[in-house]
């Protein structure tokens, strides 16, 4: 019986070429689509999921309460992890390590500045990356050692062998190579190229060395012996700070290492979302984009079942069950989303390429893999078992008596199942050109928002070599640099212009509230900050060489605001207990989050604890000239280390990522889901223009014209669409408000997204309804009124 119905499946699917390739064309978009977002999905979630124990390895937060607020931090002290391995039963392995950092590391010729960590020992037992070269348990113990990955071992060391060789760090250091990992996986969130024991952290960094529980700094890795700890071991975190630091206002609490990445998100010391809501919506959008071409092929098949319904009729009079001819019609729809299936992995491995690139991955079809083949089999069935089910019910449903007499279906129905199953296709993609639209809006409007300061034509550099925590040789610098006229302004800052961080506690002034704990951004700048940069005073002035200002502090508006001074200049406060005056108020600009609200800040000067020059190109000269003489004078103190500089237009840009990514992807499938949507429209069209051939000839006879005839096949199509986007408007509204709620700063919603949005959704309709039906309308009708 099988073998019959699959002749006759067969056969059916090339006589009906034309259906054959609208449908398979549409289910291959669908599944190309789902599967390529599902690769995607499927990457984000396996992250930090590599590793032997981790579903027992938990990040350390810090909860720190505030009067205004409660903070979240990942950050925690460099003593928290020998005090929580020492005292706190229950754990396997407990860890220390900074954040990655770009780092000079080189060996002969080969000089790479790349991402560095220093961790304990600890480290690489609790993230087990795999171990090429080297004794796991005798790593990052002795002073002088690195680890150094597959990567960055061939790049230092071509085809030899690493270990026991030499390189050198920051120029300063020589250092043993010990062992050597294999290449950190780019689903990590831990990204480095080489490891360094932490005492050589200690060695160079005074600070560190004498650090307290009130510095945090560094990351904390916590593994269990087993899970039945969790709860014993998270109740003694919560009160790690206060054991340790008397007055402390913070709270330590684990975190799942595997949820680290989609999860990073909290408000009030909880867990509420972070990429996840990301990961939701691509998930959600790759089964939509499938059920769009389920929703094509129904709409197709239930268009022909007046072509089928004579062929039910004969099969049920010389005795086939329903059920035999369900089995018929599932089978067509197996086959054909087989087919659709087919023609996906052609368009997979062509489009790959492109998405790898704008989402930052390396997604493969990994053929030897049998989960892979599971999760497409199934997929392929269950894509063929719905697209096929309403469809087989329908025309299996037909009574030979009234078939075969002649019974014809209705077409013109306003409930049809047809219609609606167009209406419910252009919602879909009606929505989406909706949210696409507000993404680009709000894209465009923080981006174009104020940031408080010049960005263009602004170039930083990190100090290093004999540059950093060297007063003489930094002016020196600054005076080359100058006598180039490459730039017109030079100053230094203590962190990146875009870079989070260096926030504190440690604020006092006249009039501050009894246990009113306000979180103060602090940076140290050179003179002519405000200059270089492109902001303004606006009150008072900014630090310069006239002056001893080692005392002195300049705080932008924010600040102002919050401490309640109406004369601040002259005004006294404390920063970790040391007096200063302030001598200027600044403009607010924007250093972290473009979408939040600049936090208060405090500005001093100290030249040394700079990392950055920030100079202002001159724009009367040559962009690719003027990078060339600054890269000289650099080189001139520093012939050893690679220039690593920076335009911060360009870094600034960086943060808009991840709504770039989403508009991308929403513009790119939201147009897949219109054009799976215009081939259900495409061959329902032709269906009705075939079926109202006769109608169309007579009118023609009687003297209708072309644009007549046009405009009455386009009626009915033309309410459908209006109809889906009346669905659509509420629908996209909900989300978009939805998601414009996550931002401080948003667009307002406006009436344009969805003008354009019902706009287009009309002019596509239109054309591919048109271009259709006007074949038909041109043939010649004695061709359909010659045998009546």
């Amino acid at each position: 019986m099988f073998r019959l119905n699959f002749k006759i499946a067969l056969r059916n699917l090339w006589k009906n070429k034309g259906y054959t390739l609208i449908n398979v064309g549409g289910l291959a978009i669908g599944l190309a689509s789902c599967m390529i977002l599902l690769l995607y999905v499927g990457y984000k979630w396996s992250y930090d999921k590599q590793f032997s124990n981790y579903e027992k390895t938990y990040v350390v937060y810090n909860n720190a309460f505030t009067s205004a607020k409660l903070e979240t931090w990942i950050w925690t002290p460099g003593l928290m992890a020998r005090e929580i391995k020492e005292k706190v039963p229950g754990i396997a392995y407990a860890s220390r390590s900074t954040f990655p950092e770009q780092r000079l590391i080189s060996h002969g010729q080969q000089r790479f500045k790349s991402a560095a960590i220093f961790a304990d020992a600890a480290f690489l037992k609790i993230l087990d990356f795999k171990m090429i070269r080297g004794n796991r348990d005798k790593v990052l113990q002795e002073l002088n050692s690195v680890v150094l990955t597959e990567g960055m071992a061939k790049r230092l060391f071509g085809m030899e062998d690493p270990i026991n060789k030499m390189v050198k760090f920051e120029n300063t250091e020589v250092l043993k190579v010990e062992a050597v990992i294999a290449d950190v996986p780019g689903n990590s969130s831990v990204q480095f190229d080489y490891l360094l024991p932490w005492a050589l952290l200690e060695k160079q960094n005074q600070i560190i060395r004498n650090s307290n529980w009130g510095m945090n700094f560094c990351l904390t890795l916590v593994q269990l012996k087993d899970n039945r700890f969790f709860g014993s071991v998270n109740q003694q975190l919560k009160g790690i700070y206060k054991r340790n630091e008397q007055g402390s206002n913070s709270e330590a609490f684990m975190h799942p290492l595997s949820k680290w990445h989609l999860y990073s998100t909290f408000e009030n010391g909880v867990s509420v979302g972070g990429k996840i809501d990301q990961i939701r919506i691509f998930f959600i959008l790759a089964f939509c984009i499938l059920l769009i071409a389920c929703v094509n092929f129904m709409n197709l098949s239930t268009a022909r079942s007046e072509k089928r319904a004579k062929e039910v009729g004969v099969r049920k009079a010389i005795g086939s069950s329903r059920k035999s001819l369900i089995s018929q019609f599932m089978l067509e729809s197996v086959l054909l989303s087989f087919l659709g299936m087919l023609v996906a992995f052609v368009l997979m491995e062509i489009s790959l390429p492109y998405f790898n690139g704008l989402l930052h991955t390396t997604l493969v079809i990994e053929y030897q893999n049998w989960k892979f083949w599971s999760v497409l089999l199934s997929l392929t069935f269950f894509t063929g078992f719905i697209a096929g089910s309403y469809p087989a019910f329908y025309l299996s449903s037909f009574e030979p008596v009234k078939v075969l007499k002649g019974f014809n279906i209705a077409v013109n129905s306003s409930l049809s199942v047809r219609k609606v199953l167009v209406v419910f296709q252009f919602v879909f993609a009606a929505c989406l050109m909706v949210c696409t639209a507000v993404i680009y809006q709000q894209l465009n409007y923080i981006k174009d928002k104020p940031v408080g300061y010049n960005k263009a034509g602004l170039m930083e550099v990190p100090l290093q070599g004999v540059l950093l925590k060297d007063p003489a040789k930094m002016q020196l610098l600054k005076e080359r640099l100058l006598k180039t006229g490459a730039v017109t302004e030079v100053t230094f800052f203590s962190k990146g212009m875009n870079e989070e961080g260096d926030a504190t506690f440690g604020v006092e002034w006249a009039g501050k509230k009894p246990k009113e704990d306000v979180l103060f951004n602090y940076r140290s700048s050179g003179y002519d900050f405000v200059k270089t940069i492109g902001t303004s005073v606006l009150a008072g002035r900014e630090f310069s060489a006239q002056f001893n200002d080692s005392a002195k502090v300049l705080i932008n508006e924010a600040a102002v605001k919050l401490m309640g001074f109406r004369q601040p200049i002259g005004a006294s406060l404390k920063l970790w207990g040391k007096s200063f005056t302030i001598i200027g108020v600044i403009k607010d600009f924007v250093m972290a989050s473009p979408y939040q609200r600049a936090a208060p800040m405090v500005v001093y000067y100290d030249m040394g604890i700079m990392t950055s020059a920030v100079a202002r190109l001159n724009p009367a000269q040559n962009v690719s000239s003027s990078v060339q003489k600054i890269d000289e004078v650099f080189k001139s103190f520093n012939p050893d280390f690679p220039v690593d500089r920076k335009f911060v237009d360009e870094v600034f840009k960086q943060k808009f990522d991840d709504e770039q990514l989403l508009g991308t992807l929403a513009n790119w499938f939201g147009g897949f889901a219109i054009f799976i949507s215009c081939l259900g429209l495409l061959g329902l069209a032709l269906f009705t223009a075939e079926q109202r051939k006769k109608e169309i000839g007579i009118r023609k006879v009687l003297g209708a014209s072309t644009a007549n005839i046009l405009a009455l096949l386009n009626k009915d199509f033309i309410k459908l669409v209006l109809i889906a986007n009346l669905i659509a408007c509420p629908l996209a509204y909900v989300v978009v408000y939805k998601w414009l709620s996550a931002y401080e700063f948003r667009v307002s919603i406006s009436v344009l997204p969805f003008a354009i949005a019902i706009f287009l959704s009309l002019i596509i309709a239109l054309i591919t309804v048109t271009a259709q039906s006007v074949r038909v309308v041109k043939s010649n009708p004695v061709d359909a009124l010659k045998y009546e």
